[in-house]
């Protein structure tokens, strides 16, 4: 999963200032929240540091005020975890859930020992071209807007790094496999899914995906998604703000 970052309107300086980090709940699109925060301050200059696709879940940093979106690109440098979860033997248009069923295969027996092999090929530095339904853009335009109509934009291999890529578990009846994925910025992990399933020879897709870490942010920091949406979500923005200077701060 590539991230791109979304910055909305003009701002207005105030106390709302400051990074958000939000579990961003599957089902909801990462300008969702981006609008509900928008509206619960009252400022328009806000946005995301990498977006998650509407089915994925997990870490969203928002960032509110022009002292905190100037810092939007430096945000999304780090690198990202992903927990993910793969259909094999089944592919789609979209790479993902969201798509259309294109082709089925068998699935073969698969062993420690095989999962191993296949996930040691696929780690690394390498290139990897943007699939045709992503926020990758042409000529001002996402790519997805041209895959919608039936357009191919044939974009440029990018190098992006997988550092880790490690198996959690492996569900044989459904014939879905998990992963723990630490990669670069740019890394689509629907391109990495299909991959592996070309690999072992059945096709997958991407079922599932959370990501878990963003750089120095994690999970565990993130205030829920869907509370934002309740009566108090004004109240738990203002709870859980980080100023430009905490976050800024080195660990350590």
């Amino acid at each position: 999963m590539a991230e791109a970052a979304a910055i909305v309107d003009e701002d207005k300086p105030g106390w709302s200032d400051g990074v958000f980090l939000v579990d961003k709940p599957a089902g909801m699109t990462s300008f969702a929240i981006v609008r509900r925060i928008r509206r619960l301050l009252g400022i328009k200059k806000v946005g995301h540091a990498g977006t998650l696709d509407p089915f994925a879940s997990g870490l969203l940093i928002v960032c509110a005020g022009r002292p905190a979106t100037r810092h939007v690109d430096l945000f999304m440098a780090g690198r990202k975890v992903y927990r993910a979860r793969l259909q094999l033997g089944m592919e789609t248009t979209t790479l993902d859930p969201e798509g259309s069923v294109i082709a089925t295969r068998p699935v073969p027996e698969l062993d420690e020992a095989i999962l191993t092999t296949c996930l040691r090929r696929h780690a690394g530095p390498q290139m990897q071209v943007p699939p045709p339904f992503s926020a990758a853009k042409h000529k001002g335009r996402p790519l997805y807007a041209y895959a919608r109509q039936g357009v191919q934009i044939d974009k440029a291999a990018k190098p992006v790094e997988i550092f880790r890529l490690e198996p959690l578990s492996y569900d044989a009846g459904a014939k879905q496999l998990s992963l723990e994925i630490e990669c670069s910025r740019g890394t689509y992990i629907r391109v990495v899914a299909a991959d592996i399933g070309q690999t072992l020879g059945c096709g997958a897709h991407l079922v599932g995906l959370r990501r878990i870490r963003s750089g120095q942010f994690t999970i565990e920091d993130c205030l829920p998604g869907e509370e934002l949406f309740a009566d108090s979500g004004l109240d738990l923005l203002r709870s859980k703000r980080r100023s430009i200077a905490e976050v800024l701060q080195p660990a350590g």
